[in-house]
């Protein structure tokens, strides 16, 4: 079952998990009222567009072929223009637009291909989705992860394709709790008796772009820590318990800020139109 599947059905994922913690009143107007949002951000759509690029570039890969880098160009110019040409819906940060991410998206496309260790790792999946359950928790845990990959000693590698606006700590890429998930799901799903290592592929779009893999690994604890952390979700959740962080640093670029306003001021809001 493909991941659009699954999320059909009621469900809990690393980044709704972390969504709740941030702010439990975004994920309530997002995944339980389902409120249309008031804008799709910029960087939401382009780290969308380059996803695809490097899915069609591992996919080519798996069936032992080695997309160009003209190739990766022609592939991302034709996405981001489906994706992204005429609408009016989608918020540029500032100096940003269509045109300006469509010659960025180059470059950091560039920065990534160059820079791409040329290892012999075997493909075992693309967009590989999962669902599993945990003790406690009365709804599935779905998500996908981006590659798998096996080494030569049969290790089995799961990486997470990011694009994002600077470099990450070790802290952040160690205490991660997405690769912390994608590690319990592949032992749930065959990979339970093999040694795992977790990357980041990053595409960090400062204004010379540039590329990073950051390796990490997960121990048992980590695992347990965030069953745990899940478990307190799901049971705040199944309780009603939504509080807004409104006085976080991601207010001013949240697409619920309206509902959310309307909310804390005492109105109903409008959860068909948002408005």
């Amino acid at each position: 079952m493909v991941l659009s599947e699954l999320r059909q059905t009621p469900h809990l994922s690393a980044s709704s998990i972390n969504e709740y913690v941030e702010c439990s009143l975004l994920y309530k107007c997002g995944r339980i009222d389902k409120l249309p949002m008031e804008f799709k951000s910029d960087a939401l759509e382009f780290g969308t567009c380059i996803h695809r690029v490097l899915e069609a570039y591992y996919s080519a890969k798996m069936m032992g072929d080695r997309m160009l880098l003209k190739e990766v160009h022609e592939f991302f110019v034709f996405t981001w223009l489906d994706m992204a040409r005429g609408r009016d819906d989608i918020r540029y940060a500032d100096g940003n637009d269509y045109n300006s991410l469509l010659m960025f998206g180059r470059d950091l496309l560039t920065a990534w291909y160059t820079k791409l260790p040329d290892d012999d790792f075997t493909i075992l999946a693309i967009e590989e989705a999962f669902s599993f359950n945990l003790p406690g928790i009365d709804i599935p845990i779905i998500g996908a992860m981006d590659l798998v990959e096996q080494d030569s000693c049969g290790t089995i590698i799961i990486t997470d394709f990011k694009t994002s606006g600077r470099a990450y700590s070790k802290d952040e890429v160690d205490q991660n709790q997405q690769l912390t998930m994608y590690q319990i799901a592949a032992k749930q799903n065959g990979y339970g008796n093999r040694e795992i290592l977790l990357r980041f592929d990053t595409l960090i779009k400062t204004k010379v772009p540039r590329f990073e893999q950051y390796w990490t690994t997960r121990t048992e604890l980590d695992e347990r820590r965030l069953i745990k952390k899940a478990r307190q979700v799901w049971d705040g959740i199944s309780k009603g318990v939504f509080v807004a962080n409104d006085t976080s640093w991601k207010c001013k670029g949240c697409a619920y800020k309206k509902a959310c306003d309307a909310y804390l001021e005492g109105e109903e809001y409008d959860q068909a139109s948002n408005q």
